[in-house]
């Protein structure tokens, strides 16, 4: 059975049963062994913890903020804020783990860290309901709209087979670092909203990905824009009526996060804590066949962590 047909015959199921699939591949996930001590890592899972410590060790692990900001770069920190939606619904990134990323680029040497998402519903509502807005401005973020099409650049795609051109935000073209923080979540076109799907924010012509075969889309843009670090949160996960949700009977709580550079691995990684099989997801299978990255974690280095 497809998981887009599993998801709609399953919908009724109470929200127990679904908690019970999603921590035994989450158990999986972290039983699995560690590589030696000293070796660098491809992706770091941690789970147990608040979003801000969670990203601390994490990010430790993978040779700190360092790593990937130096001393008077611009960074664009990139989360999901579509929704007009509290925290506790898991539409948008969690905002404590945004300005703990903004915090440790500042640590890290940053000259300026940019915020923005184009939004689904009104873009002020998002940003403030969603606590993004405020928690990033505290830690020194500019936060910038990403509803107004003057911001945005065509750029070719040589490699789509869907999606041969597109329009960017000038923010990922422009600055030196791209960080994309993602929430993981149910979505009802795309089966899972995570890290490649994050990507449809920073593009103004969205119609045209659902219009075209949207899983290839989501695939041929990877091509052209994969962020230099991938943060996928996983505090809070929608289970169903994704993308924007009904109410926090949609959400479970299992606190985790994960960490990776290649796309194609975060997604899969992230695939398999909400209970799919990350060849399931079209749109990771496809960026995976074009090279993009790989769904097999056993061909990765993971630490996992556990708090």
């Amino acid at each position: 059975m497809k998981r887009r047909d599993f998801i709609k015959k399953t919908a009724g199921a109470t929200l127990a049963s679904t908690t019970a699939l999603v921590f035994g591949n989450l158990n999986t996930l972290f039983a699995m062994q560690n590589p030696p001590e000293g070796e660098t890592y491809d992706m770091v899972a941690v789970m147990n913890g608040e979003p801000e410590l969670m990203f601390d060790k994490a990010i430790a692990s993978m040779g700190g903020m360092e790593t990937f900001v130096k001393k008077g770069q611009t960074v664009v920190v990139k989360p999901n804020i579509g929704w007009d939606t509290n925290v506790a619904r898991a539409a948008n990134t969690n905002p404590k783990l945004v300005k703990r990323i903004i915090e440790q680029c500042y640590n890290a040497g940053a000259s300026e860290v940019y915020v923005f998402d184009y939004t689904c519903d009104e873009w002020t509502k998002c940003y403030t309901n969603s606590e993004i807005e405020p928690m990033a401005k505290e830690a020194g973020a500019k936060v910038i709209t990403g509803n107004s099409e003057k911001y945005y650049r065509p750029v070719t795609i040589p490699d789509g087979v869907s999606l041969k051109e597109a329009k960017v935000h000038e923010l990922i073209l422009d600055t030196d670092v791209f960080i994309n923080v993602p929430i993981l979540k149910h979505h009802s076109s795309a089966d899972l909203s995570i890290a490649m799907k994050n990507l449809m924010g920073v593009i103004w012509d969205r119609r045209f990905w659902h219009r075209n075969d949207l899983h290839q889309c989501i695939a041929d843009f990877t091509t052209y824009c994969q962020p230099d670090l991938n943060v996928i949160d996983a505090y809070r996960v929608m289970m169903q009526n994704g993308p924007r949700g009904v109410s926090e009977s949609d959400v479970v709580t299992y606190k985790t996060q994960i960490l990776a550079t290649n796309i194609v691995a975060a997604d899969a990684a992230a695939a398999k804590v909400f209970g799919s099989d990350p060849i399931d997801i079209p749109y990771i299978a496809k960026a995976s066949e074009m090279g993009v990255g790989t769904y097999d974690l056993s061909k990765l280095n993971i630490n996992r962590i556990k708090l």
